[in-house]
């Protein structure tokens, strides 16, 4: 059986490769366009990802001093003040910088992960202040989980962006009636 560690690695890949493969199908004007993915932009919804899981590996790097993750725990408790906040932060990134800071923080909860014994990570009421949550959990929460909240829409609006409009379709076939000029 793998270990909580290979596990959530395993689905911290699995859930990335799906939503960059979606990502991959929409040009740059389909990732900034708002209100597409609800009240969002997809490049909002990067954002958005972005903060939770940089605020998550603050939270381990406390975690693993020995200390409670104060702001991840109080971001908890009100996600849509913590939302409201980053994207006000956040509104109008540029797109290149949301896309080199995508991989680099799941790239630090990745590192981090590795500072955890299994009995840490998977250990139900480990740390009192997870309310009988695992750590993994926790981390599955914010990164997997979330990831693949918004996935279908996003695959959703990859559809629909590259779905050609069939009143501006000029037909190539040719059409069933004979054409007096090519007859012979």
């Amino acid at each position: 059986m793998a270990s909580t560690i290979e596990q959530l690695l395993d689905k911290l890949d699995s859930s990335r490769e799906r939503l960059l493969i979606a990502l991959d199908e929409l040009p740059d004007e389909a990732l900034l366009e708002p209100n597409t993915v609800r009240d969002w932009s997809v490049a909002d919804l990067l954002v958005q990802q972005t903060a939770w899981e940089s605020e998550l590996v603050t939270g381990l790097m406390q975690i693993s001093q020995g200390k409670k993750p104060v702001r991840l725990l109080a971001a908890l408790d009100n996600v849509e003040e913590y939302g409201r906040l980053r994207y006000e932060e956040n509104k109008g990134r540029d797109l290149d910088r949301i896309f080199d800071d995508l991989p680099q923080v799941r790239m630090q909860i990745e590192e981090w992960l590795e500072e955890f014994s299994e009995k840490q990570l998977s250990q139900k009421g480990h740390y009192a202040w997870l309310k009988n949550r695992s750590l993994a959990d926790l981390i599955t929460q914010l990164t997997i989980e979330h990831e693949l909240r918004y996935l279908p829409l996003v695959q959703l609006l990859a559809r629909q962006w590259q779905a050609p409009a069939d009143d501006m379709m000029i037909s190539l076939t040719p059409k069933d009636e004979p054409d007096d000029n090519f007859a012979n």
